[in-house]
């Protein structure tokens, strides 16, 4: 019997938008740090804060977002959020001091914090539901690639030409995303059981039934901050910073080859015989950090890493939009990214600190350890879990 396909236009459409979104993201996420600090002679903390500023903006609004989503409909979000993000990018080309960037930045969070949460949403929705783990693990792949290719665009742009040329590009970039979100087509399901005229409530901030797995995402994010914040660092400390370009390719690469079969495998076995033995892997390569002094263990971790850690979102994503009904799929998917995002953040802060006070490899063992015990905690919170 055929499996109902993954592969159609309109997923094809809203992972473009995605992979354009990202990508956008993940250039500005590395370069504009350097463009603050060249450009008005900023200090190291100042340059975090255009990080910081986007990411808080993210997270105030997500929360709100599946309730926008239920009240304006899933694809006119859709349009709005691409739109207004690719407006904001223009403004980039035009800004004049610091402060200024980081209003900017806090804006440009607002439409960042929708768009990516509409996508998602959308997402769940039109794949297939017998497919979803491995449908999601597709699209998520999108994320994944602008990891590695948005710092590579940028840093080779403004190596070659300048900070102005790079933002050009990624306007660009921005109207891609627009023009792909066009062809989107997005199920709209009301929900039948809630009366008009229901005013706004704050328990519908977070989904109750996406909690506890976005909670598990959340420590995960923690722990992964580590390689997003401090890779780079890490491998200048350890003399490894020649291959340090190459981690998140080894890493890309592990992830794309390995999660088609997970994904599958997660669709046909359920969540914790793929779950658990991915955790244990994001584990040993954290441990396998601590004590890389050479480039061939710093590149193998890399590699264990991302067929471990790589998958592990998508699948999160996917339990948490299978436990609720389709009209909540943009709350579960709003839950998700806000404690996602609260986990990243966390992890930046928490983690410097510790570094500041004991060393990378400590922290790196300290981690290993720490996955282990979210390892418990996810099969304690979610053996109700199963494959829906």
């Amino acid at each position: 019997m055929s499996q109902p396909r993954i592969w159609t236009k309109n997923f094809i459409s809203i992972a473009a938008v995605n992979l354009f979104i990202f990508i956008t993201f993940y250039s500005l996420l590395t370069t504009l740090p350097l463009y603050v600090i060249d450009k008005w002679d900023a200090t190291e903390a100042q340059s975090g804060l255009v990080v910081t500023a986007m990411l808080l903006a993210a997270i105030l609004l997500r929360p709100f977002s599946g309730t926008i989503l239920d009240k304006f409909g899933k694809r006119k979000m859709l349009l709005i959020s691409s739109i207004l993000f690719a407006m904001t990018m223009i403004f980039y080309l035009f800004v004049d001091s610091f402060m200024t960037m980081l209003v900017l930045r806090f804006i440009h969070g607002l439409s960042f914090a929708i768009v990516t949460t509409v996508t998602s949403a959308i997402a769940a929705d039109i794949v297939p539901a017998k497919r979803r783990g491995e449908g999601l693990g597709y699209f998520t792949m999108a994320m994944n690639l602008a990891v590695v290719f948005g710092p590579f665009i940028g840093l080779t742009v403004i190596q070659f030409t300048s900070y102005y040329n790079l933002f050009i590009m990624l306007n660009l970039f921005t109207v891609l995303s627009v023009i792909s979100s066009f062809f989107v087509q997005a199920k709209e399901v009301k929900p039948t059981d809630q009366p008009k005229g229901t005013s706004f409530k704050w328990k519908e901030l977070l989904e109750k039934e996406a909690v506890s797995i976005s909670f598990i995402g959340l420590l995960i994010a923690f722990a992964y901050a580590s390689i997003v914040s401090f890779i780079s660092v890490y491998a200048n400390a350890r003399g490894l910073d020649h291959v340090s370009n190459y981690f998140f390719v080894v890493f890309a690469v592990t992830m794309l080859l390995s999660r088609p079969y997970l994904g599958k495998q997660f669709d046909l076995r359920g969540p914790k015989p793929i779950i658990i033995p991915c955790m244990v892997l994001f584990s040993f390569g954290l441990f396998m950090l601590s004590f890389s002094n050479h480039a061939i263990t710093f590149l193998i971790a890399a590699a264990v890493i991302g067929v471990g850690y790589g998958s592990l979102l998508p699948f999160f994503l996917t339990i948490a939009v299978s436990n609720v009904k389709m009209h909540r799929s943009g709350h579960a998917t709003a839950t998700f990214y806000t404690l996602y995002d609260t986990g990243i953040a966390l992890g930046s802060f928490v983690l410097g600190v510790i570094i500041n006070y004991t060393s990378f490899s400590q922290m790196f063992i300290f981690l290993t350890v720490f996955v282990l015990m979210i390892l418990l905690l996810f099969t304690f919170l979610n053996r109700h879990y199963n494959n829906d």
